[in-house]
């Protein structure tokens, strides 16, 4: 395996495999697994559960690895094509990854939507430009509109729930005090219909996903036996539910316009998941979330604090997850 990018790029079988991989190496460890390779991490965006599990896994497996946070403590790196630098960044990336690549064996890099243009982030185009700069395996950390990381470590942890695949599995926009990217929800959506699951769609309107990220979630659910689908129907969207994945993310209807997003998410304060949420409709549902989450914004302190947030889980299974798609591309 030379690239993991997009869950979407692996049949459910391999994802299966790769999970079957988690597991043996967390009950039978192979701390000189990686012994003398390096795992180079480059973050433009902030991290503290990737940036800490990744370090962490390639430790554990015997390995080593250095980050860089362009702009502290290295030059900036632009990211533009045909830019003409004359600003703050001294470095392209176009010299910057390659040379980064050549000094390890597998590299890792976070990148963020530029959150002004919907079509643009779509495409990937800064992402797809660093998968031809790096002759190394490559490891998305979170780009525009994925995080496969934190999908594969989700669906471990459905597994581990015993949540059965045919279960419905509901997605929901949570608010937030700023529009957010859309790489969560379009990775969750599609683990969840790569699972099977019956999967629906919450969002307040003015919040739907794009059409893209649904016609792909759709084309997953129906290889593997499951649905998806979206309303604005609350008490619809979760009568029989055993999984409520609550998610912050902006606003499609006015993606870029920070001004016109925040003054539709301003009566959209009730968005907060509490505990009246579940307790005729989905009394034994589970809440998922992949961090960092705002309490009593996003989700409610008696639903993070009470017995269904399986959030910190999540976070161990990032790490577990993570070692299992190390030791598949360096072993």
């Amino acid at each position: 395996m030379r690239r993991f990018l997009d869950l979407a790029d692996f049949q459910r079988d391999e994802v299966l495999d790769l999970l079957a991989l988690a597991q043996a190496l967390q009950d039978q460890p192979q701390p000189r697994a990686l012994v003398g390779k390096i795992l180079g991490l480059v973050f433009f965006n902030p991290s503290l559960r990737t940036l800490a599990s990744f370090q962490a896994g390639m430790a554990r497996l015997g390995g080593s690895s250095f980050v860089i946070t362009p702009g502290q403590g290295t030059w900036q790196l632009e990211t533009r094509m045909h830019a003409i630098m004359n600003g703050a960044a001294a470095e392209h990336i176009r010299e910057g990854i390659p040379v980064l690549a050549s000094y390890c064996d597998a590299l890792g890099v976070r990148a963020f939507a530029e959150g002004k243009n919907l079509e643009s982030d779509l495409r990937e185009n800064l992402f797809h430009m660093i998968d031809e700069l790096c002759g190394k395996p490559l490891i998305n950390l979170e780009s525009a509109i994925n995080h496969p990381c934190q999908a594969l470590a989700d669906w471990r942890t459905l597994d581990q729930l015993a949540v059965p695949t045919r279960a419905k599995f509901v997605l929901s926009w949570v608010t937030h005090p700023r529009p957010l990217p859309l790489a969560v929800p379009a990775a969750t959506l599609q683990m969840a219909a790569m699972r099977g699951m019956e999967v629906v769609v919450l969002r307040p309107e003015g919040y739907a996903l794009p059409r893209q990220i649904m016609a792909k979630a759709e084309a997953a659910a129906r290889d593997a036996g499951g649905a998806v689908s979206e309303t604005n129907d609350r008490s619809a969207a979760l009568a029989g539910a055993q999984v409520l994945y609550a998610k912050e993310w902006g606003s499609t209807a006015h993606y870029g316009d920070s001004e016109a997003d925040a003054r539709l998410r301003a009566d959209l304060s009730d968005w907060c998941v509490r505990e009246s949420w579940f307790e005729t409709c989905a009394p034994d549902a589970k809440l998922m979330h992949c961090l960092p989450v705002r309490r009593n914004v996003a989700v409610a302190d008696e639903v993070l604090d009470g017995p269904r947030a399986v959030v910190k889980r999540e976070a161990l299974n990032r790490l577990v997850v993570q070692m299992a798609v190390l030791h598949r591309m360096l072993a």
